[in-house]
Order: structure tokens, then sequence, then C-alpha cells
């Protein structure tokens, strides 16, 4: 069974530029936040010496919105694409997010989160695999 606490949300640096706004407003229909518990915890994992959202920026926005200072999350021990991680918390770094606070004033229509989010994402993640073919080419030689 995980292991659920409550983090502090300043505490935790993001790992998104942008929220959806429709995945918000489906968010704040469903919590209440007299229930913090009818928070699904969301997952972090330490990266160099932070701590990141893995996923639930948007939960975590819906619980600022509500006025919670601190949300539940676990520890995520899944074996995910941290390298991946990392260049989305060093993009979050240089448009000066630092925590989900700093997300509340970057909502965007869905629409346009797919294109500023996910197809930046997945042309991230071909590009970081193409270095990663490099490197495995080159150790070869």
């Amino acid at each position: 069974m995980t292991e659920v606490l409550l983090m502090n949300l300043a505490d935790i640096q993001p790992s998104q530029l942008f929220i959806s706004s429709e995945k918000l407003s489906e968010v704040m229909k469903t919590f209440d936040p007299k229930k913090p518990e009818s928070l699904e915890p969301i997952p972090v994992k330490k990266l160099k010496d932070q701590i990141v959202f893995v996923d639930g920026h948007t939960r975590a926005l819906a619980a600022f919105i509500h006025g919670l200072s601190s949300v539940p999350v676990y520890w995520e021990h899944e074996e995910l694409d941290w390298e991946a991680y990392e260049i989305c918390v060093e993009w979050c770094k240089k448009e000066r997010i630092r925590t989900i606070v700093d997300l509340k004033d970057r909502v965007i229509p869905h629409e346009k989160y797919k294109v500023l989010g996910y197809d930046r994402c997945e042309k991230m993640q071909q590009d970081l695999n193409k270095r990663r073919q490099l490197r495995i080419e080159k150790e070869r030689r």
C-alpha cells in the first residue's frame, strides 16, 4: 500500500508550463475543499535536490484556488523517463514557474494546451531519444 502524506504546495516544483482550462473546470466540479481527502493523491519525485510534481498539476492548482496550502501526495516509485522530467523542470525554471501558484495565470484553452504542452513534450522526447541513440552509437565505436 502506498503511503500518502500531506505536503506544502510551496515545496513542490511543477514540471509543466500550462494548465488546461477544461481539465481545471472538471477538477473544480468534483473537488470539495471541505473534504481534502476527496482530492486524489498527487505523485511526486525527488529529482536532484528538489521535489517535483510527476502528475496532478491541475489537482494541485484546484487545491490552491480553493485556499489549501497542502495536498496529499505519494512518492512515485515507477521508473519513468526522469531525464525528460529534468528537462521539463528546467523549462519551468526558465519561465519562473517555481510553485503551483505560478501556474494560476497560465490556464489556457485545451486546444492551445495540447499544442503548447503535449506537442512540445513530444518533440522534446523525440529529440531526447535521438541524442540517446547517438550516445549509444558513439559508445559502440
